[in-house]
């Protein structure tokens, strides 16, 4: 059975001036997306400034989402590195925690082969027994886990059970669903491909525009799996200045501005990451002011 179908949000992690979390708004957040219909919450991943936390942040993040979510909806960790052994560490604690789930991006900035990265993910794998998502986002990692190696791991470890694809590559998506024959559990990273990769056979999508507008993308997810195509294509697509502005500088910058003109208070980013610049901010404001969220 999948961890979840529909719409799960790559949650942000708010942080005060001074870097530190935010715990309050945390909660606030969480609460936020489950009244407006989140199916998921997927805690400490990219969008969750997880590179930038220290492993006792990182645990104490994935505990206090466990703990405020209450078992209302699943909740998935990222716990993945480029050490095989800080992944496989995070992942146990994060099992300890009562995760519902995890989530491995692949190994950054080492740019492992296929062989590795199936010997990397099965070390992990094995070391818990928790269901796993693998994440491929090559953009962002310098490394590409191609379709044989994710139903290979898929079909060989029994708690890997699907992808999160961010490869933004929807041939190599489409030949995934092809040659999976319904073994991978096929989730969208991309806002902006959501309905092509549901039509692929996916389940869903990992969304960062799911911080501003639960409700609307349960609702793009939810009317595909209600069978109405057309109508989650229509959504999708009203969407997508939005999305777009979302991205116009790296997540998650633009997705924590946006939250503070919500008045969310999403707060500071951690360096390297900076502030938006000013023509971007009036890009997003105008964005979000279309869509009718601000």
């Amino acid at each position: 059975m999948a961890i979840f179908k529909g719409a799960g949000v790559a949650i942000v992690t708010p942080m005060y001036a001074d870097g530190k979390v935010n715990y309050e708004k945390f909660t606030g957040l969480i609460e936020f997306q489950i009244k407006n219909g989140t199916d998921a919450i997927i805690v400490c991943g990219t969008t969750g400034e997880a590179s930038t936390l220290t492993h006792e942040e990182h645990l104490d993040v994935i505990r206090h989402c466990v703990k405020v979510t209450a078992g209302r909806i699943p909740v998935i960790a990222g716990t993945g590195s480029n050490c095989t052994e800080t992944a496989a560490y995070l992942s146990r604690e994060a099992e300890q925690i009562g995760v519902d789930g995890l989530l491995l991006v692949s190994p950054y900035y080492n740019k492992a082969t296929q062989n590795g990265l199936y010997a990397h993910f099965k070390a992990v794998a094995d070391s818990v027994k928790l269901p796993i998502l693998l994440y491929n986002v090559p953009s962002r990692t310098g490394c590409n886990i191609l379709p044989e190696t994710i139903v290979r791991l898929c079909r060989d470890v029994e708690n890997i059970v699907g992808v999160k694809e961010a490869s933004g590559n929807i041939g190599q998506i489409a030949h995934l669903a092809a040659i999976a024959k319904g073994c991978v559990d096929i989730y969208s990273g991309n806002d902006d491909q959501i309905v092509p990769i549901m039509s692929l056979g996916g389940l869903g999508v990992i969304s960062v525009l799911s911080n501003v507008a639960p409700a609307q993308t349960h609702e793009i997810c939810q009317k595909f799996l209600d069978g109405d195509a057309k109508e989650s294509c229509r959504l999708q697509l009203e969407a997508l200045d939005l999305c777009n502005a979302l991205f116009c500088e790296v997540n998650p910058i633009p997705v924590k501005k946006a939250l503070n003109l919500m008045g969310m208070e999403a707060g500071a980013l951690r360096m390297p990451l900076s502030e938006m610049e000013p023509a971007n901010t009036e890009r997003l404001e105008k964005a979000m002011k279309a869509y009718g969220i601000l």
